[in-house]
Parts: structure tokens; C-alpha cells; sequence
């Protein structure tokens, strides 16, 4: 008994975790804008969250750089110095971090630090948090930034034990890897899939693309951003923003009103090359008519186009068949730096899993059902996350009366808002299921603001705590499954439905609603004092 060490317990307003994109701006909103005793942890070595851990080579992001970061404060915004239409994850590792010094945030953020449990005691209206370095945390609210895409999912292949080359996913990326000279295996040709492979190729001795699903992608037109458009994005700000926020994707255009059908066959042809060449997989899905997610046939003649693409492209005639879609283009829009163009390279190839599945790993490397062995110096696994519920069911997070989370999302992941869920009061997620499907810091900025306001409610009426009614996360669970089922998305095996998870339900795990609606409703909430929620009073007031 003697070695026991006693357990640190710090009383705190809030606690926040997760230090991503999310969690530093609920702490930098909880800290500095409305004076709370709020702390972040982090079970990562830094902030960042997606861009810490994803350090692949390639690693870029999909949303235009000019509103790919916070516009809470314009100051901050005008001393971004981006200069390219797509952001390398080392400049937007470093924007986070000089985020965190800019607000004095650092102090508050304890790193290499867990959730390992998470428990609410009504009595006293309080969340109780262990973590995995011993200090335990008491805090009224529990604001949770846990992350979309964190949860890594790690593909399970007989053998994969006895494999004696370096194995990595490349959502946890290891800081010393080079792939110089490497036999290097990739399995996965989704978004990360496809930048790790264009990065990797001219420098491997052999690359090999293990492609389950051949994806349509189109190019990313990243460049260099002139100095007008800069200055543009600067002096616009209040413009875009707005723009943004009265927008369905939020991407930093205006999506098309135009059905692919009004116009001529000629003029659908123009405006698809005119967005091939600007590149953006948003903007070609959303920016050159307005139903390709939704009508079959209009969704097919962009599928078309973009078939025609790969055609030209591909030389060899077998690994243009393999590359080739020909299912819906119904997931999320992809968009490459010479994906297809890869494929000419002598030093790649592709082997197609549908037609000649992985049968085991050997210490040499992977084995297909045709017998064949395919050397490998290097596995590297871009097979995607457990997306949204996936980092929440792996921690013992448990709401009112015992129940855990794990046990209330047993029939898939729910939520009112993508933020709160029933049984679970006080608690609020950032980027929680069935949130907005959008390109990502809006959203967060929107989730953030909403959650402060509610928190500053709570405090404010002295009510002690919030809980989200019966029934309202079914009907919101509801909402977002019809507004799903007027599109495409559904209709496409794609992890925005959990369907990349062996076994994992297939279920509705986002709001496509767009982030205008979304907005609206948010503010209706609000404004009309949280209609949708219990206080802590009427929650245990006796039946009668």
C-alpha cells in the first residue's frame, strides 16, 4: 500500500477534451471570453488534433485555405500567412499552435493526457473524468472535441503479427519514417489514400496501391495564391464570412442553382472542364450545378465526365479498368495532385482486392488469392477511422442513472444537434453525430459559440444543469435521416455511414441539411430558451 500514489483531483468549471481545431477554441471561449476555470487535455504530445497525428506525406486539406482556419478574430485572420489554395498539414499544425501562444492557451492544456473515464452524479450536477495520468477532474460541464476522424481503424489480415517490415496507419504517423528507396504497400485509395500514394510514388522503389473501391477524384489545382487574391481574401473578409455561414457547404463559394438538364450538352461539358481546371472536389460537386447529389441522372453525367478524365489519363489499359468508377459518385468529393497520373509511373502498380483479395500477411509481405507475394519494405494502412462515435465508445462514459454511452448509442450514434444527447446533461460535443456536413472549422466556430452561449445560460440562470428531453434526439436523429434519404449519399457504401466499420451499423451520422439551416435552428434554440432541454429541476422533479 505503500506505493500507492493518491489521486490528483482538480475542481474545475470546464474541462475540455481534445485540443484540436474544436478544443482551442472552446477553451479560448470558456478562458478568456467568459472568464470560466477551463482546462483542455490531449492524449496526443501536442495540439492539433487530425493534424498532429496525420503527418503522412501528402497530408493536405480539402477546403480552401482562405477559410480552412478561424474567423472569430479578424486580427488573427489577417496575420495568417498562407499562401497557397490547399494548406500542407505542416502550415496548419503550425497556424494551431501559434493559435494556442497568440491566446495564451498553452498553460491550460495538459498533453499526453487520456480520458479514460467519464461519470455524472446528478446530486451534485457535476461530470467526474480519470485519465490515464492519474489526475482526476471534477467540472460542471464536459465539452468534448474528440474529432471526426481520430479514431484510426486498423484493417485485420491473418498474419499482419508476423510482418517484418514497418507497419504503420497513417493516422498516427511516426515522426522518422522515410520511404526513400522503399518497397512500399498502400492499402486504402480514399482522401488520405489518394495524397499519400501521389507523394509517395516518385520517391519509393516500388509502390503498390491495394485498391478495394476505384474513387472519382479531381484535381486540386493547388498553387500559389497571387498577391490580389490575398489581399482580396482580406479585405472580403466580412463579405466571405457571411458568405460562408449563409452557405450549405460552407467552402467559400456559392453552390449552383442550376440543374445539369437546363442546359446544353456542349455548355454541361464547359462548366464540368472549367472545374476541372480551377480544381476542388467541393466546387466540382457543388459549384457546377446544383443536383448532381441528388438526381441519379444528373449525378451520372458528371460520373461521365470524370470516367472520360481517367480514360485519357491512364495508359495501361487494365490499370485504367481498375481505376475506374462506375458505381454513384456519392461520397465525399475527392480531389488529387496527379492521382491517376501516378499510375503511368514504371514504378507503380495496383492490385485490384475486389478480384484478388488480400488473402494473408507473410513476413515478406502480402499475399493475394492468386498466390502471388508482393514484397513490401513498408505497410502503410489508409483505411480510414471509425468515424464520428468511433473515439466516444471507446471511453466508459457514463450519464444519468449509470448508462453509458456505449450502451446508448447500441442501435448507432445519436444526438440532438450534433452536440448533446439525452441522459448525458452538461455534456456537449464538438463535431458529435449528426452535426453539420461541411467543410469543418464554420462548423466548429458555430458549435463552439452555440455551446458557450448555452454554458453561459446555465451559469447565468443558476440552473444547474441542461439535459436534452426524450424524444428530441429521435426526431433530430429523424431529421437528418430524411434529409439524407432526398440524396445520393446513402445510396454509396461510404464511412459518412459507418459502412467502412466491418459490422459497424450502417446508420445517418450527419445533418445535410447545410450549415445556413443549421444555423437557424441553433439560434431558434436559443432565442427561445432551450425548448428542447430539461433543467436539472424539472429533470428530477417526482412523476405524478
Amino acid at each position: 500500500m505503500d506505493n500507492v500514489v493518491p489521486t490528483k483531483v482538480q475542481d474545475l468549471d470546464a474541462l475540455v477534451v481534445g485540443a484540436g481545431f474544436g478544443g482551442i477554441y472552446m477553451l479560448h471561449k470558456l478562458r478568456n471570453e467568459q472568464g470560466l476555470n477551463a482546462v483542455a487535455i490531449d492524449r496526443a504530445g501536442g495540439v492539433g488534433g487530425t493534424w498532429f497525428w496525420n503527418k503522412y506525406p501528402g497530408a493536405l486539406s480539402d477546403s480552401e485555405s482562405f477559410v480552412y482556419q478561424y474567423s472569430f478574430d479578424r486580427e488573427l485572420y489577417k496575420d495568417t500567412p498562407w499562401k497557397t489554395k490547399f494548406v500542407p498539414q505542416r502550415e496548419i499544425l503550425a497556424y494551431l499552435n501559434g493559435v494556442v501562444d497568440r491566446y495564451a492557451l498553452r498553460e491550460h492544456i495538459q498533453l499526453e493526457t487520456g480520458m479514460t473515464e467519464a461519470e455524472f452524479d446528478e446530486s451534485t450536477g457535476t461530470w467526474t473524468v480519470q485519465t490515464d495520468r492519474g489526475i482526476t477532474y471534477r467540472s460542471q460541464f464536459l465539452v468534448t472535441g474528440l474529432g471526426l476522424l481520430s479514431a484510426t481503424n486498423l484493417p485485420k489480415f491473418e498474419g499482419m503479427d508476423s510482418f517484418k517490415g514497418r507497419l504503420v496507419h497513417t493516422g498516427a504517423w511516426p515522426e522518422d519514417l522515410d520511404l526513400t528507396g522503399k518497397r512500399v504497400g498502400v492499402i486504402g485509395n480514399g482522401s488520405t489514400g489518394n495524397q499519400v500514394i501521389t507523394a509517395t510514388a516518385p520517391v519509393a522503389a516500388h509502390l503498390i496501391s491495394f485498391q478495394r473501391t476505384p474513387q472519382y477524384s479531381v484535381p486540386a489545382g493547388n498553387r500559389e495564391l497571387s498577391e490580389q487574391e490575398l489581399r482580396n481574401h482580406k479585405d472580403n473578409f466580412d463579405a466571405n464570412w457571411d458568405q460562408v455561414r449563409n452557405s450549405s457547404v460552407a467552402m467559400g463559394f456559392v453552390e449552383s442553382s442550376v440543374p445539369t438538364f437546363s442546359v446544353s450538352p456542349e455548355e454541361r461539358e464547359r462548366i464540368y472542364q472549367r472545374a476541372w481546371e480551377e480544381g476542388g472536389g467541393f466546387r466540382f460537386m457543388f459549384e457546377t450545378f446544383s443536383d448532381i447529389a441528388t438526381d441519379p441522372a444528373a449525378n451520372e453525367e458528371a460520373a461521365k465526365f470524370i470516367r472520360a478524365k481517367i480514360a485519357e489519363i491512364v495508359k495501361d489499359p487494365e490499370t485504367r479498368r481498375h481505376l475506374t468508377p462506375t458505381d454513384l459518385y456519392a461520397r465525399r468529393p475527392l480531389c488529387d495532385s496527379g492521382f491517376y497520373e501516378t499510375f503511368n509511373r514504371p514504378n507503380v502498380s495496383l492490385v485490384n482486392v475486389k478480384e484478388n483479395p488480400i488473402s494473408h500477411v507473410t513476413e515478406e509481405g502480402i499475399v493475394t488469392a492468386d498466390g502471388t507475394l508482393h514484397e513490401i519494405d513498408v505497410l502503410i494502412c489508409a483505411t480510414g477511422f471509425d468515424a464520428v462515435d468511433g473515439n466516444y465508445v471507446r471511453v466508459n462514459i457514463r450519464g444519468r442513472d449509470g448508462e453509458s454511452l456505449k450502451e446508448h448509442w447500441a442501435d448507432g450514434p445519436t444526438s440532438y444537434l450534433g452536440m448533446a444527447t439525452s441522459g448525458f446533461p452538461n455534456m456537449y460535443m464538438i463535431l458529435g453525430p449528426n452535426g453539420p456536413f461541411t467543410n469543418l472549422p464554420p462548423s466548429i466556430e458555430t458549435q463552439v459559440e452555440w455551446i458557450g452561449q448555452t454554458i453561459s445560460h446555465i451559469t447565468s440562470s443558476n440552473i444547474g444543469w441542461l439535459d436534452v428531453k426524450p424524444g428530441t434526439e429521435t426526431d433530430w436523429t429523424d431529421v437528418c435521416a430524411d434529409i439524407a434519404d432526398q440524396t445520393l449519399f446513402p445510396k454509396a457504401a461510404s464511412w459518412i455511414f459507418g459502412a467502412n466499420i466491418p459490422g459497424k451499423k450502417r446508420t445517418v451520422m450527419f445533418y445535410l441539411g447545410g450549415l445556413k439551416q443549421y444555423r437557424s435552428i441553433l439560434a431558434d434554440e436559443a432565442s427561445s430558451d432551450y425548448p428542447s432541454f430539461l433543467t436539472a429541476a424539472e429533470a428530477l422533479e417526482p412523476a405524478a
